[in-house]
Formats: C-alpha cells, structure tokens, sequence
C-alpha cells in the first residue's frame, strides 16, 4: 500500500522540484555572499532567489510540457511554503501571515511579468536597469553581479 505512494508521478515532481529548490537557495547564498547588496535582509533575498527561480522555470520550460508543468507547480508551491515559513521565522504573527505572504507572491508575479522577456538578452541595457530599479543592489555592482547571473544562467542552460 505504501510503495503506491512512492511511485505515484507526483511525487516524481516534488523530488525534482525539491531539487531545484534547493539548488536555487544554495545559487541565492553564492550570490548573497558577495555582498552585492546594500544590505543583507529578507527583501533583498526575496528579490535574489525570485530572479534565480525565474530563470529555473525559464530553463525548464525547454522539457516535456506535462512534466514542466507540474514542475513549475511544485517550484512554486515550494517557494511559496518558504515564504509563509521565513515570515514566521521574522516574527509575523498567524493574525497577518497571510496578508503578507499574498503581498510578496503578488510582487512575484510581477517580477515574473517583467523578467520573463528579460531573460531572453541578459546583456541587454534593460535587465540592467531592472536590476538597479531594485535600489537594494550596490550600484558600483550591478554589472558583476549581472555577470553572475548570466554564468548561473548558462549552467542552467546545459542541464537537460
């Protein structure tokens, strides 16, 4: 009875989306590290790990649709628990968990929208002012900050 649940295709899923997750906050730390940020807190890796699972589902689009599908689901979703868990973990209370967490995924979202055609000319002048329209990145390091990302980037684009 249990092995049907082991077997089941969803969690074929989560195990790969769990994966990448993982990867995703082990590439936020690396970048974190370098200290290309004003200042080191919760919105500044917010708006690192966002930049960094945009790219995932970028990258992952490029495999079966179904799987993709489900992938990018479980991402989300993950990331999405993650949000609720480091909120916690700050000190918001149960009362406005959720007002909270519906405000960052909103801005997600967003950053999605704008990000998404970005991607596509890493190099471009705009992904470079999108990275300054944060004002959490150090001006004097968003040029190698920007080249960090696209080494990051074209790991990503070798995985099959």
């Amino acid at each position: 009875m249990i092995l049907q649940y082991f077997k089941k295709k969803e969690n074929e899923y989560k195990i790969t989306a769990d994966k990448l997750y993982l990867e995703i906050l082990h590439k936020a730390r690396l970048i974190i590290k370098k200290n290309y940020f004003i200042e080191i807190n919760f919105d500044s890796s917010f708006e690192i790990i966002t930049i960094l699972l945009v790219f995932y589902i970028k990258n992952f689009n490029k495999d079966d649709s179904m799987k993709k599908n489900k992938v990018n689901e479980e991402l989300i979703k993950i990331f999405i628990s993650d949000l609720d868990k480091s909120m916690r973990e700050i000190g918001i209370g149960d009362m406005s968990i959720g007002k909270h967490v519906k405000k960052y995924v909103k801005k997600f979202y967003y950053r999605v929208k704008i990000l998404d055609p970005l991607i596509n000319d890493l190099l471009s002048n705009e992904f470079i002012d999108y990275l300054n329209s944060l004002k959490l990145i150090n001006i004097n390091n968003t040029q190698v900050m920007r080249q960090d990302l696209i080494v990051i980037f074209k790991e990503l684009e070798k995985i099959k």
